[in-house]
């Protein structure tokens, strides 16, 4: 092939493109304008009571199916990542969506915020998950993203506890996957590294590369990576554990990639808001039994799920808050609380517990 044909094929592809990019600039923007009279209707159709914009369902389903129609080459979660910031740009003009997490700026839960959410919610930084949960309570934000759960290192008990004492609902589900890199700042002497902060949890997933890398580094537990990333920025001869986000936000270089000792690390965040979830058609529920100390308790428990095919997820123990309750169990499981298999179960279950607590029904994480 010579130069000169190899310019024409080009141009053509790049004129093909610009008229794709046309494209798909005149559909955004017909999608946005959409939105817009979405929101006019409801704002017409209101009567007084708060207008809902967000509807996780709707978005869980409209993923599913930019997933199930996309034909490549972009993978399936690619795209539907791409549809994700799409909607979201469309729903900020609608009504910008305001979420908390867990903070501060840079920590995995912002990047799990950010991928259920997109770029264009409003995010806000808390310094404690009981801070996440008051902001959704006193309708400051809309939703608020925690941590709950980590394949490496479990439940996290904090976020498990909160829900004893709050009314709000799980609305949605992200499990991210963790890779936790080794940062540097500019005034780090690499050759030189004898303290490495990080969260607890992270320096845990990291243990076995620490022991065969840097056996002898002090490893400093703090509150976030994020927190552990601020620090190196006077501090010549210390590392930090975190993500990508964090590496980004504070201007780090990462000096080693995906230390974790697990290569599967995921942790997965809920999403809390105020308003039940309606059925998307892959759902999964959670749910908080207690039950009295008595024989065969945690069988009377688990026996209807059973009987009526559902399956259960996740279950975990939690002491009880008063003496009432002896044990209190966090279940989780596929199916929504308006399926008839799934009231059947919880009807039956009702007979023998001291107390059943609804958290949610909610669209299974679709990325």
């Amino acid at each position: 092939m010579t130069q000169d044909t190899e310019k024409l094929q080009l141009a053509a592809l790049r004129d093909r493109i610009d008229d794709i990019d046309l494209k798909i600039g005149h559909l955004i923007s017909e999608r946005a304008r959409c939105a817009q009279e979405v929101a006019e209707v409801k704002k017409a159709n209101s009567d007084g009571s708060e207008i809902v914009y967000y509807r996780p369902e709707r978005e869980a389903q409209v993923l599913r199916k930019a997933m199930e129609r996309n034909q490549g080459p972009l993978g399936d979660e690619e795209m539907a990542r791409l549809f994700r910031e799409i909607m979201s740009a469309c729903l900020a003009l609608e009504h910008p969506i305001k979420v908390a997490f867990l903070g501060p700026e840079g920590t995995f839960t912002e990047q799990a915020a950010l991928k259920h959410f997109g770029h264009s919610a409003v995010t806000r930084p808390m310094s404690a998950i009981d801070e996440v949960f008051r902001e959704v309570e006193s309708g400051a934000v809309q939703y608020g993203v925690v941590p709950v759960e980590n394949s490496t290192e479990g439940v996290v008990n904090h976020t498990l506890d909160s829900f004893m004492d709050s009314n709000l609902k799980i609305c949605g589900e992200v499990v991210l996957r963790i890779h936790q890199h080794l940062l540097v700042s500019e005034v780090t002497k690499t050759d030189s590294i004898t303290r490495i902060y990080s969260h607890s949890q992270s320096l845990a997933q990291c243990r076995k590369w620490l022991d065969a890398h840097y056996p002898n580094a002090e490893r400093v537990a703090v509150n976030s990576n994020a927190e552990a990333a601020k620090r190196l920025r006077g501090e010549w001869n210390a590392a930090a554990i975190a993500g990508e986000m964090a590496a980004e936000k504070y201007g780090l270089t990462k000096f080693a990639e995906n230390i974790e000792d697990q290569p599967d690390n995921s942790t997965r965040f809920l999403i809390i808001g105020t308003e039940a979830v309606a059925p998307s058609g892959v759902d999964k529920s959670s749910v908080v039994i207690a039950m009295r100390n008595e024989p065969g308790a945690l069988h009377d428990l688990l026996a209807p799920f059973q009987t009526h095919k559902i399956d259960l997820t996740r279950v975990e123990t939690r002491p009880a808050r008063s003496g009432n309750w002896n044990y209190v169990f966090f279940i989780d499981f596929n199916g929504h609380k308006d399926d008839e298999r799934v009231q059947a179960a919880l009807n039956e279950v009702s007979q023998k517990a001291a107390d059943i607590k609804m958290l949610g029904s909610y669209p299974q994480g679709v990325l």
